[in-house]
């Protein structure tokens, strides 16, 4: 099964790079996005591994993560890209009948309580906002989990919140989960955790940790956020943070729940986007 499973991953790197007919929607996506980009996928290495296994008596099922990383041109230009594909494999008697990819859902999170406003006499402390800082952790982190930090299962928007804090970004508003930003491991606010919530809080936020909402993604910097509404129905599915560009000065984001890193910003490969999406995209304003 496991030369199988080896095959399966060699079979799908050559997709990703040569032309020919493909059906696999994930793929025909990835290569119109870099027809667009005047970019070109030179080489993919897949690697695999398996998480876990269920067995009757002919049947077996195995669920594995392919770690895929895309060696991509674009110009003069070359990058890697990763990301993290969790799969399911099925055989019967030894035979594989099936192998797809396990979508990812982005669950429209429960209502959580608004947002309480900021009191005028809450004083603002000064901070520096170190975006090399953050970026370096979102590289460290973008395919573990730090055990300083809660882990959720729909992990993308606490990892953002954790790169924001590793570059200086001040928490306030603790114990209430309905004020501020913030996080200790067996508590943290909406605005932590949530997709929207933490949307929310960007746009509203003048003290602490502040943003500015900007409308071209090539006026963000290293260590800013972009927020994605899949369904375009104004409620936030997922966040990622800015760390690094390409040869066109767009952003390349790392973002946790489809662990990557280095992927272009928006994520019109990714099996969630939809002719609706909406994007808000966010400067983090320090007081350097």
């Amino acid at each position: 099964m496991k030369k199988q499973l080896a095959a399966k991953l060699e079979a799908r790197s050559e997709q990703f790079v040569q032309r020919r007919k493909i059906e696999e929607e994930k793929i025909i996506k990835k290569q119109q996005s870099m027809e667009k980009r005047k970019a070109e996928i030179v080489k993919v290495i897949a690697t695999g591994k398996i998480v876990s296994r269920e067995q009757t008596d002919d049947q077996e099922q195995i669920y594995y993560n392919v770690h895929l990383k895309y060696f991509i041109r674009q110009g003069g230009h070359f990058y890697l890209e990763e990301e993290i594909e969790n799969r399911k494999a099925s055989f019967f008697k030894g035979a594989v009948f099936e192998d797809v990819e396990l979508p990812v859902i982005y669950p429209k999170e429960s209502e959580e309580d608004p947002l309480i406003k900021e009191s005028r006499n809450e004083q603002r402390a000064p901070f520096y906002y170190d975006r090399l800082k953050a970026v370096r952790y979102a590289e460290r982190w973008w395919n573990d989990y730090n055990p300083a930090y809660k882990k959720f299962d729909v992990d993308c928007t606490n990892f953002i919140s954790q790169c924001l804090h590793q570059g200086g970004s001040p928490m306030r508003g603790m114990p209430n989960p309905s004020k501020g930003w913030w996080h200790r491991y067996r508590s943290w606010s909406y605005s932590w955790a949530v997709a929207n919530s933490l949307k929310n809080y960007l746009q509203t936020s003048t003290i602490g940790l502040r943003a500015r909402e900007v409308r071209d993604p090539m006026q963000l910097k290293l260590g800013d956020v972009i927020c994605y509404d899949f369904q375009g129905d104004g409620r936030f599915d997922h966040n990622t943070i800015v760390t690094g560009k390409d040869a066109a000065g767009m952003p390349l984001v790392n973002a946790h729940t489809y662990n990557s890193r280095m992927r272009y910003w928006a994520y019109e490969d990714s099996s969630a986007y939809t002719p609706n999406i909406k994007y808000k995209m966010f400067t983090i304003v320090d007081d350097s």
